[in-house]
């Protein structure tokens, strides 16, 4: 360095800088400032979110859950290097979405699909060890010789028990705790305990009056002993309990259930039923895989084929005549009040959309109402009182249904082609004009195709919804009328999506979740195949 170049940088009397003393100082600087309040705010945060996923981690250990255990572990680990690394700023946006992702879409596609596998429904809820369980609990019957022991309900926190007087002990247990002897207790005249030191009496008016208490009272059994074989105290009114036994003894190390009356021996199946050699089953079972027996089950048994057949090709009708009538409609409107010859179009505009503005849901519930047969204003204005069966003929109903979603359906689509329309260049129709074209051959030729240029997507994203209308379904026929000489739960007017409802057994009845989840999967591969073809067309509009 020259002379008058550190004379330049460094004025007389000052001394030179000492890089090798400023920089660590400033280095220290920065990193300390770097642990400020925001450090601080992450810190906590992600306290807050370890101490959930620890949670979260021991509760899936606790019940077995270990695909669980193992998918939070990954997460929990993903998030705090996220969060704590330095190079890593765009995984800080992009990782709660990602795991939204993960949870609220991939895991549910992916357990579906386990479900479809297996046999899961009624009947197989659970594991072997629940369905034995299940199976004692069934075949309980009441000791001939027992005691009718006085009895009061106790509760202590949400966990309820029985108080009983065993002649002067007062003992008292749980579902999961058998009965053991409690000290200090108080009887009334009666020998019922009105007093359990520890446990809180339920007051015999607040039993009778609320019932789903009663009902959980009369299902709770308490065992006798740590012995499953001396049997568990029930009551069926509330004031007295009796012993009752299983008939039914599980040999752990066989994997068998013995009925000791009839001597018959109940041994698993590889279709997850207790089975006797004459064919005989118990109702208890547990869920196993079934490989492609469910998505067979529905082309091919009776019972499901010939319905799931109808609702498929009125799924298909209900989706493609929903798209057709409502962009014919909406167009026609976009088509009237785009003239700048219509005065008020505003106005008018906004009444045409105003049945876009009510939920779905409250506007089928108006429907329905006033296309009842007996009070329905449709009948007594339109048909002088007339008792037509909109919702209970099968024909009448899918018509019903087609002009209820009609017109919920074509302001959606009076709005995008006025935009559309709107959006069109002028000088192609000024030339089209000019050529001599009328407006037929304008709207045909020009016109409509310009305009599926930009609405063929959004047409195929409509057919996709309303293949799957559940709300419209649902809130306006239920699915009925039910099939004539059928004993599934679907009917005329369902579609895939509510059938599937029904099959599931949600709103009631038998539940067949593996049938279920094989037909969502069926739909899921239907929509995505006809969306990818129908795309796959759109593009030749591009050319225009």
């Amino acid at each position: 360095m020259s002379v008058g170049t550190r004379t330049a940088e460094h004025p007389p009397g000052t001394p030179p800088d000492r890089p090798d003393e400023r920089a660590p100082r400033e280095s220290h600087a920065r990193d300390w400032r770097g642990l400020g309040w925001g450090f601080l705010v992450k810190l906590a945060l992600m306290a807050v979110v370890n101490a959930g996923g620890v949670l979260a981690i021991l509760s899936a250990y606790q019940v077995g859950a270990w695909v669980v255990l193992g998918a939070l572990v990954v997460l929990l680990a993903a998030a705090d290097w996220i969060y704590f690394a330095r190079r890593t700023l765009p995984l800080k946006y992009m990782f709660p979405g990602l795991v939204f992702l993960v949870v609220f879409q991939m895991f549910t596609l992916g357990y579906t699909g386990y479900v479809a596998f297996t046999n899961y429904g009624t009947g197989h809820l659970g594991s072997m060890q629940q369905a034995v369980d299940a199976a004692l609990i069934q075949d309980e019957r009441q000791v001939e010789d027992s005691p009718e022991y006085p009895l009061a309900v106790v509760r202590d926190g949400d966990a309820l028990g029985f108080a009983v007087n065993d002649d002067g002990t007062v003992r008292v247990g749980t579902a999961e705790e058998p009965l053991e002897t409690v000290g200090g207790a108080q009887v009334d005249d009666r020998g019922t305990p009105v007093a359990v030191p520890g446990w809180e009496v339920v007051p015999r008016a607040q039993l009778f009056s609320d019932a789903d208490l009663q009902a959980e009272v009369v299902a709770l059994r308490v065992p006798v002993s740590g012995d499953a074989e001396d049997g568990s105290l029930r009551t069926r009114e509330g004031s007295t309990a009796s012993v009752y036994t299983s008939r039914l003894e599980w040999d752990p190390a066989a994997q068998t259930i013995t009925n000791t009356e009839t001597g018959a021996v109940y041994s698993p199946s590889d279709r997850g039923q207790f089975v006797t050699e004459d064919g005989e089953r118990l109702a208890a079972g547990w869920y196993v895989n079934v490989g492609f027996d469910n998505f067979v089950r529905a082309f091919t048994d009776a019972t499901y084929a010939g319905p799931l057949l109808k609702v498929a090709a009125w799924t298909f009708a209900f989706a493609i005549l929903t798209v057709l009538t409502s962009f014919g409609l909406g167009l026609l409107f976009a088509l009237i009040y785009n003239d700048p010859r219509i005065r008020g179009r505003k106005i008018l505009r906004t009444l045409f959309i105003l049945p876009y503005a009510f939920p779905a849901f409250m506007s089928a519930l108006l429907w329905r109402g006033m296309l009842n047969a007996e009070f329905g204003v449709i009948n007594d204005w339109f048909f002088l009182g007339a008792n037509i069966g909109w919702l209970s003929d099968p024909w009448l109903a899918k018509i019903a249904i087609l002009w209820v979603n009609l017109w919920l359906s074509y302001p959606y689509w009076f709005l995008v082609t006025t935009g559309a329309l709107q959006a069109l260049p002028g000088d192609v129709m000024e030339a089209a004009r000019v050529d001599g074209a009328g407006r037929w051959r304008q709207f045909r030729s020009i016109t409509l195709p310009m305009l599926m240029v930009s609405t063929a997507p959004l047409a195929i994203a409509s057919f996709a919804f309303n293949f799957n209308n559940f709300t419209i379904i649902y809130m306006l026929t239920g699915g009925g009328p039910a099939f004539s000489g059928s004993s599934t739960p679907m009917g005329s007017t369902d579609i895939l999506i509510s059938a599937i409802y029904q099959i599931s057994g949600v709103s009631g009845g038998r539940a067949d979740y593996g049938l279920a989840s094989a037909l969502s999967i069926v739909v899921f591969v239907v929509i995505g195949v006809i969306s990818a073809l129908a795309f796959r067309q759109t593009r030749k509009l591009e050319e225009i």
